[in-house]
């Protein structure tokens, strides 16, 4: 029983947590036009009247931008880099396995990240986890080694973002200090959360709780247990050491985050109201918008949202298309990672059924 009501609050929580954050950032949307433009459309709407201060979002505009006001040819050109990116991610990702003397195919490989990333808008995260489980199955790769080194891909991925996070932040400084001041984070307040004594106090615990397990690690019935596959985590870990051909390697992870930025940078040119915005703009969201996907909620749903329309305004962009264009573009990206999941899952037993 304490199983299932586990898994169910694992399943629902982050849907929640998502449908929360989408409810408050979308609350003054008009539900009742919305349905008006499902049932009859509408006829025309003018774009260029639309005031920067109005809160309220209307539906049945997003439902005519959809249709009548969307540039598909730029949609289905940026969603060519989301597919990239996922292709880039499963051929580094067998770079790192390579180590480890696993040679998996290096279709299992893109087609597992290509289910993981479907699997994760189902419950966040559980993608980096069915990855593994699908080269263990199909390719006879260790689970805990091939772990370890998805923790690797991590670092590196973190690494990247926080080095593309600080140039943009150089070049963009006023623009970080006013979101920062209009979503109410205060950098004093969490210098002064660092220098508080309570925050020590808790720190020196954490440590001291780890000292005292380090300490009894042999007297755990679950010590052998557990120290065997976190040896095995950690040579997967430490599989980056073995890659090689680094420059393969640098190049894929370029690749990876290049193919991300363009995913999202040329869905600008979709809409008139955002064609204007350059590529600065679009590193600036684009950057807020990794961050905010941190939070996890089923493919960043609700954060990301509210980090982009924060953002997007900051740039002119009124918040009634700037509400239009998270919700199209994010509705759009989630939709093709639920296709590639599912041609990933169909892939995996057809090209693998001559090993049987």
């Amino acid at each position: 029983m304490k199983k299932l009501l586990k898994k169910t609050l694992k399943l629902i929580l982050p849907i929640v947590l998502g449908g929360f954050i989408l409810f408050w950032v979308y609350r003054d949307f008009d539900f009742a036009e919305a349905g008006d433009v499902l049932k009859h459309g509408t006829n025309s709407v003018s774009y260029t009247h639309l005031r920067a201060h109005d809160r309220d979002f209307d539906f049945a505009e997003a439902g005519d931008v959809l249709k009548h006001g969307t540039n598909w040819w730029w949609m289905l050109f940026s969603l060519l880099f989301g597919i990239f990116a996922q292709v880039f991610r499963g051929w580094r990702w067998r770079q790192t396995l390579e180590p480890l003397d696993a040679f998996p195919k290096r279709r299992d490989c893109v087609n597992a990240i290509f289910v993981s990333y479907a699997a994760s808008l189902v419950v966040p995260r559980i993608g980096e986890v069915s990855r593994c489980g699908i080269l263990a199955k199909y390719d006879d790769v260790s689970f805990a080694k091939s772990l370890g080194t998805v923790v690797t891909e991590r670092l590196v991925d973190t690494l990247t973002i926080l080095l593309i996070t600080g140039i943009t932040v150089l070049l963009q400084m006023p623009i970080f200090v006013t979101f920062l001041q209009q979503t109410g984070t205060k950098i004093p307040s969490m210098m002064h959360l660092l220098t508080s004594v309570w925050f020590y106090i808790v720190l020196f615990c954490f440590i001291g709780v780890a000292m005292l397990l380090y300490c009894l690690r042999k007297t755990l019935f679950f010590y052998e247990r557990v120290k065997g596959f976190v040896l095995n985590i950690w040579e997967g870990i430490m599989s980056l050491r073995g890659v090689r051909n680094i420059p393969l390697f640098i190049f894929y992870t370029l690749a990876i985050w290049a193919c991300y930025f363009f995913h999202f940078y040329f869905t600008f040119y979709c809409f008139a109201f955002t064609a204007h915005l350059g590529m600065m703009a679009a590193l600036v969201m684009f950057v807020g918008g990794t961050f905010a996907v941190i939070v996890p909620t089923p493919n960043g749903a609700g954060p990301w949202h509210f980090a982009v329309i924060s953002m997007m305004m900051l740039y002119g962009v009124n918040v009634t298309n700037a509400g239009i264009f998270a919700l199209i573009v994010h509705g759009i990206q989630t939709f093709l990672v639920v296709l590639l999941g599912i041609y990933g899952l169909a892939a995996l037993p057809f090209t693998n059924r001559q090993r049987k």
